[in-house]
């Protein structure tokens, strides 16, 4: 069973996803936070397998929320999902780099967004290629002519694993990694295992922010074929 947190501060939108995961025999909605703090608060308290993540909230937003919940080592096995009006909401990256493991824009199809809440609590990152790239691409504009900060972990991975780490960023799964790099789908899946372990990824997300911020993606990526 997936247990899920709603945290938003609309009433009408938390009735809305409540009914829509409750209806389905393998999602249960545990609680429901109408801010940041009370998000942080439940999620401690019910250790869900998913939260579904505004952020904006008043108070404590969900930026910070989520922030906090990644930086407790008690909720390590909980998947923050941000929820947000608009595709390229300027805090979506940053949402990210602190330990979001995708997003949702709000008017996602009811099937999107339950396809969304199971691949997550599989682990998997809920970023499409097509997403991945305008958010990136949004985050790299803004920052075009600031030189990104490798981390210091990057000196751990083997050419071939910077090489997975940068088409992770792509939005590319492992069969179409192993595709790209004539490499079996098992091959690709324990290059992407063995980088997210040397960085500290928690999953797929993260590998995308490292990736960026090592510089494998640059601005006027997009116009790559």
């Amino acid at each position: 069973m997936i247990s899920v947190v709603l945290a938003d501060d609309q009433a009408l939108v938390r009735a809305g996803f409540r009914a829509l995961l409750d209806a389905e025999p393998d999602i249960r909605v545990v609680g429901e936070a109408a801010d940041g703090v009370q998000a942080v608060t439940l999620v401690r308290a019910t250790r869900p397998d998913v939260v579904l993540m505004d952020i904006r909230m008043p108070g404590v937003d969900g930026l910070e929320a989520t922030r906090r919940i990644a930086a407790d080592p008690a909720c390590a096995d909980t998947r923050v999902v941000i929820l947000t009006t608009f595709e390229l909401d300027e805090y979506v990256f940053e949402a990210l780099r602190t330990g979001a493991s995708g997003f949702l824009v709000k008017d996602t199809e009811p099937v999107e967004l339950l396809r969304g809440v199971r691949a997550v609590a599989n682990g998997d990152a809920l970023l499409s290629p097509s997403v991945t790239r305008r958010v990136i691409g949004e985050f790299a504009g803004a920052a075009a002519g600031r030189r990104p900060e490798p981390p210091r972990e990057l000196g751990q991975l083997t050419d071939r694993e910077r090489e997975v780490m940068a088409l992770v960023a792509e939005g590319l799964s492992n069969d179409e990694i192993a595709a790209r790099l004539v490499i079996s789908p098992a091959t690709a899946k324990t290059h992407v295992s063995r980088t997210m372990i040397k960085l500290g990824a928690r999953d797929r997300a993260q590998l995308v922010v490292y990736a960026y911020e090592a510089g494998l993606i640059r601005p006027g990526w997009l116009g790559q074929p």
